[in-house]
């Protein structure tokens, strides 16, 4: 039997190129897309959870910050694994594309409280359940991280994670999402073609690693922050979420009602904050505050 052949993060594929008026055959590096199915396992229960279109690599970490986020687990101690997927059944070009999260009691957990089909895409993410009662409903509580950074340091993260971005050097079509501490120090990083699949990466490193909850943490995402972003990083404790475009308005909403501090349109020198501005001090003048 051929072993299954684990897909790259980028590919190479024939191209025209064109400049100055001329036109030649040439190769490009692409980013790699292909979906992603989740399954769930308890006993002797195998359940489909979720499809969602990723860039391959650090996909059992997606998968586990996925069951985080969405509240299907509470703690790394409630895997009994993740693991890609050994079904004879299945053919196997696509075992590297199907992952199984395992949890340690006998019973599947009833996920019908998710009210969607667990069906996301790189464009919009994880769609549904967009209301804040849902995520108080699931016990997310409002942050009271003390965290204080002073502005330039969160203008210089964009530069940072753009140096530490190796796919999206070679691509220049990739998200991104870092985990910096609050000087500024980059924790991990984490590229795919969903911002919020990049964001699951994080917060799966981050569980496997014993990271969590992220206090006195700043992420970074590259690209505009949307609910499911900030939905994220509430429930890992996240104090403060940065994006280089701009956040939507359920994502400003969120922000506000569970005490995240969220900044947007990070270019140059300027900034605009839109929720949580007394985590942030201006260089010699203390707390951030507008004139």
């Amino acid at each position: 039997m051929t072993d299954p052949v684990r897909p790259g993060r980028s590919v190479e594929r024939a191209i025209v190129r064109y400049h100055d008026g001329a036109a030649r055959y040439a190769t490009d590096a692409v980013v790699t897309e292909e979906p992603l199915e989740l399954r769930l396992a308890a006993g002797e229960s195998v359940r489909p959870l979720a499809v969602t279109m990723r860039t391959p690599g650090n996909d059992l970490e997606l998968a586990a910050g996925f069951a985080f986020s969405e509240g299907i687990i509470g703690a790394a101690d409630e895997l009994s694994g993740v693991s890609y997927c050994i079904d004879p059944n299945v053919d196997v070009e696509q075992r590297y594309n199907i992952v199984t999260i395992a949890l340690r009691t006998d019973d599947l957990p009833d996920t019908s409280r998710f009210e969607r089909h667990f069906t996301t895409n790189s464009a919009c993410g994880v769609c549904g359940k967009a209301n804040l009662d849902a995520l108080r409903d699931a016990g997310t509580q409002p942050l009271d991280d003390d965290i204080r950074v002073a502005m330039p340091i969160l203008l210089a993260l964009p530069d940072a994670m753009r140096n530490a971005q190796r796919v999206f050097e070679a691509t220049g079509a990739l998200h991104a999402a870092a985990l910096f501490a609050s000087d500024g120090s980059l924790l991990a990083l984490r590229e795919d073609v969903g911002r919020h699949n990049a964001v699951d990466k994080l917060v799966g490193w981050a569980l496997a690693n014993d990271r969590l909850p992220l206090s006195h943490c700043i992420m970074l995402v590259s690209g505009r922050a949307s609910y499911e972003i900030l939905q994220k990083a509430a429930v890992a404790r996240i104090p403060i979420v940065c994006a280089i475009s701009a956040p939507s308005s359920l994502a400003i909403d969120l922000a506000r009602a569970f005490n995240v501090t969220l900044v947007g349109f990070m270019r140059g020198t300027k900034a605009n904050v839109y929720a949580g501005e007394q985590r942030i001090l201006q260089e010699d003048r203390g707390p951030l505050s507008a004139q």
